[in-house]
């Protein structure tokens, strides 16, 4: 697994989501649980889609008045292969954004995600909660899978095959505490 940077997510039980187990969605796509805004006009992402650091979402937050509060953090790593539905293929992120992920500290493994890539940009659809895969695949109480290898077993074995079109690939999900200074930023 390879550091893959950040995201602010608005979380909450979503309406007419109906799977017992499930108290909320922590998946990686904004399908199912909104990112913090609609980030990627501001062009602050890495090659991952996502953000190197905490800070960098605050910075965009403060510079187009958006407000944190309510929000998540989360920390996201990524396993180096895709899968197509067939094979397991490595991938690098998008050259043309720097990438430079500052490792996440204090960060809680809260599960692993199996995600779309199909236009190869940012994430697509995470399939355990966007096509309510987690009716027939057991996951955890934020809607991921408990372990890497029953997310890697799963996709090698076509668990994942009438879900949106792939590639996949599997994220660890951590969350984290925000830094110390949230507050200011979300009063300015």
């Amino acid at each position: 697994m390879v550091p893959a940077g950040y995201m602010a997510k608005r979380v909450q039980a979503p309406e007419g989501f109906r799977i017992d187990h499930v108290l909320d969605v922590y998946s990686v796509s904004n399908c199912v649980n909104d990112d913090f805004a609609d980030y990627i006009k501001y062009w602050k992402h890495n090659g991952y889609w996502l953000f190197d650091s905490p800070e960098i979402i605050q910075t965009v937050a403060r510079e187009n008045s958006i407000q944190l509060a309510g929000t998540l953090l989360f920390y996201y790593e990524v396993f180096e292969k895709e899968f197509d539905g067939k094979r397991w293929c490595f991938y690098k992120p998008d050259l043309s954004l720097p990438t430079n992920v500052i490792p996440g500290t204090g960060k809680k493994l809260e599960g692993f995600d199996v995600v779309t890539f199909f236009a190869k940009t940012s994430p697509e659809c995470s399939p355990l909660s966007c096509n309510g895969m987690a009716k027939e695949i057991r996951t955890n109480e934020h809607c991921l899978l408990a372990t890497f290898e029953e997310a890697y077993d799963k996709l090698t074995n076509g668990a994942f095959k009438e879900a949106e079109p792939g590639p996949y690939r599997i994220f660890a999900v951590y969350s984290l505490e925000w830094p110390c200074d949230r507050a200011a930023v979300e009063t300015r």
